[in-house]
C-alpha cells in the first residue's frame, strides 16, 4: 500500500479505482474492503464532488434488467430491488467511471 492509499479517505480511494477502471458498487466493496451498503452513499459524494469541480465527468451505465432490458431507472447511483417494468429482481448492477 502506498502513502497516498495508506491516507486517503475511502471516498479518495473509491475516485482513484474509477479513474483507473470502471467498476460496479460491489467490486469496489470487494476491491477496497468497504461494505456495498455504503459503497452506494460514497457514489453519490463522490459524483457531487466530482461535478462541481468540472474537470472530470462521473459516468454511469445504469442498471439494466436482466429480464426485459428496462434501463430507465430513476436513480443509476443506487441499486434498485426490482425493475419496475417486468418486476423482476434480476438486475444487472450500474458501472461507474470517472473519466
Amino acid at each position: 500500500m502506498s502513502d497516498r492509499e495508506s491516507t486517503a479517505t475511502t471516498r479518495q480511494r473509491i475516485a482513484d479505482a474509477l479513474r483507473a477502471d470502471p467498476a460496479t458498487a460491489s467490486e469496489l466493496s470487494t476491491s477496497l474492503g468497504v461494505p456495498a451498503s455504503s459503497v452506494y452513499g460514497h457514489l453519490q459524494h463522490v459524483a457531487r464532488t466530482i461535478q462541481s469541480e468540472g474537470d472530470e465527468q462521473f459516468l454511469v451505465a445504469p442498471p439494466e434488467c436482466r429480464n426485459c432490458g428496462f434501463s430507465a431507472f430513476d436513480d443509476p447511483v443506487n441499486y434498485p430491488s426490482r425493475c419496475p417494468e417486468c418486476r423482476s429482481e434480476g438486475i444487472e448492477e450500474a458501472v461507474f467511471k470517472i473519466g
